[in-house]
């Protein structure tokens, strides 16, 4: 087993103006299972490819343990890769698939056999061993080349969308066998998504990518309640967050007819930066109903002279049994914003209809609108 570190490695495609990847520094602890994340374009394939050797370093280093693999070849690395197509031999039975990169390397071949076995047992593959890929399902492929992977016993598995052939139910109970076996194993893994939800359930630490720069890496939990800045705050969570921009007031930020209690720094921050307005972020499970409206456990009802918080207007209404989305629009500061709101599954208000909500206290997020950067703690 070994760590990984990406230091100041740059990827520059020829003909391009800027890097693909830019500057990435990232350490992997030994037997880490790291998600990098992002859109499409965002250098995550290509920070793979990069640690795999099949993409050139500009600038900057590839180590795997104590090694400096910048310039390697693919093969002097001791990394297996899964890749999204599976790429297994059509002529050959699932065991000469799993067992082909042992017989290349001179491996006896009861050793071969036995190393196959083990891993068709690990993966529940062993009544396939005889078939050819084309017999197999999508998910039971994907297995195969995981097995593939497995056999050789490498430092570090590198993973690149392997699930993105999948049907969706499928996607769910592959990624938990995925990151069920990776436990077991204990080995180095770098696993590229373009899903935020997989990689916020699959890693040990995710790391977000946007247009070649790193902005954050984290375990899921604390990127989750304190996202670095605005565009990680926008990618990560399903919905994602609500992101308004609100002038600033004495006490707080106004959101709507409401004041949202925002802390001191935060707002001097902002006003050093000569920001008259903030960007508050709020999760959908982090609004409040009022006015009557119920919503579950955070309802509160209006005390006199109380504000009606933001009347948001309904749109579409998701109904996910326990839970409801409600989407809709307010007009917070003169201007029309949507806003993503959890309600109770058992009480979803009606299309077209009224709801009135606050913030909760202490579940907002401050970003400065001109950097983008995080200003609350």
């Amino acid at each position: 087993m070994a760590t990984v570190t990406y230091d100041k490695a740059t990827r520059v495609y020829p003909g391009a103006e800027t890097p693909a990847v830019d500057q990435l520094e990232i350490e992997i602890e030994d037997g880490e299972f790291l998600v990098l994340v992002g859109p499409s374009g965002c250098g995550k394939s290509t920070s793979l490819r990069m640690l795999a050797g099949l993409e050139d370093v500009n600038e900057g280093n590839i180590r795997i343990g104590d090694r400096d693999v910048t310039h390697l070849p693919p093969k002097d690395r001791d990394i297996a890769m899964v890749f999204q197509n599976y790429a297994l031999y059509p002529h050959m039975s699932v065991a000469d698939n799993m067992g082909f990169a042992l017989k290349i390397a001179g491996v006896p071949k009861a050793d071969i056999r036995k190393k196959v076995e083990d891993a068709a047992k690990i993966l529940d593959l062993t009544q396939y061993l005889d078939r050819k890929p084309k017999a197999l399902s999508g998910g039971q492929r994907q297995r195969v080349a995981m097995g593939r992977a497995i056999v050789r016993e490498p430092q570090v598995f590198l993973m690149d969308e392997p699930l993105s052939n999948l049907d969706a139910k499928l996607r769910v109970q592959t990624r938990t066998q995925i990151a069920g076996l990776q436990r077991r194993l204990g080995i180095t893994t770098v696993y590229v998504t373009h899903d935020q939800v997989e990689a916020m359930t699959m890693g040990d630490r995710v790391a977000v990518l946007k247009d070649g720069l790193l902005q954050q890496v984290d375990s899921p939990r604390h990127m989750y309640d304190r996202p670095a800045n605005l565009f990680v705050a926008g990618f990560i969570g399903s919905p994602a967050m609500n992101l308004v921009e609100v002038p600033i007031t004495d006490g707080g930020v106004k959101f709507g007819n409401s004041v949202v209690p925002v802390e001191r720094d935060a707002v001097k921050a902002a006003a050093d930066k000569g920001d008259k307005t903030v960007t508050v972020g709020v999760r959908p499970e982090h609004f409040d109903l009022v006015d009557g409206e119920s919503g579950g456990d955070g309802d509160k009802k209006l005390s006199k002279g109380e504000h009606a918080g933001v009347p948001v207007t309904v749109n579409v209404v998701e109904e996910l049994g326990a839970d409801g989305y409600v989407y809709g629009t307010a007009d917070i500061g003169g201007e029309q914003s949507d806003l993503v709101v959890r309600v109770s599954g058992r009480s979803v208000p009606e299309k077209g209809t009224t709801i009135h909500v606050v913030p909760r206290a202490g579940e907002s997020h401050v970003f400065a609108t001109s950097s983008g950067e995080r200003l609350s703690d």
